[in-house]
């Protein structure tokens, strides 16, 4: 299993509408993909973001199927403006020693499949993804 985790905090000029917006984005990301096994998404309590998502894929063509998933891109290409700060962590049992840089691999090939979400991703003020 691997639990992918988004943490965000939202910019400060942001309305309620739009930052209600941005949270049901992240709900359909986990509601309308078939790959996602289980999902949360609310306020982080503890921590030093303002909102937390953890979708819960089975192994590495479920992430991949995530990551690819219409709802999924949709929610980067519209969402990202929202955003002043992100960190994305992901947690496995896996006992591959390699399943970190795998997952890396999956977050590359992603961002080179859409470019205009790697531009996006680049204006975010604060972006950070594990480094393998």
């Amino acid at each position: 299993m691997i639990f992918h985790i988004n943490q965000a905090t939202y910019k400060a000029s942001l309305s309620d509408e739009q930052r209600r917006a941005g949270l049901e984005m992240l709900r359909q990301s986990g509601a309308a993909n078939p790959a996602v096994k289980s999902f949360v998404v609310g306020r982080e309590f503890g921590g030093a973001f303002e909102y937390g998502a953890v979708y819960v894929v089975e192994d590495l063509d479920g992430y991949w199927q995530y990551l690819e998933h219409p709802v999924h891109v949709h929610e980067e290409l519209t969402g990202m403006e929202l955003i002043e700060r992100f960190e994305v962590v992901d947690i496995t049992d896996s006992d591959d020693p390699e399943i970190g840089e795998k997952i890396a691999s999956l977050q590359v090939r992603h961002m080179e499949a859409h470019p205009e979400i790697a531009a996006l991703v680049a204006a975010v003020p604060s972006f950070t993804v594990p480094e393998s």
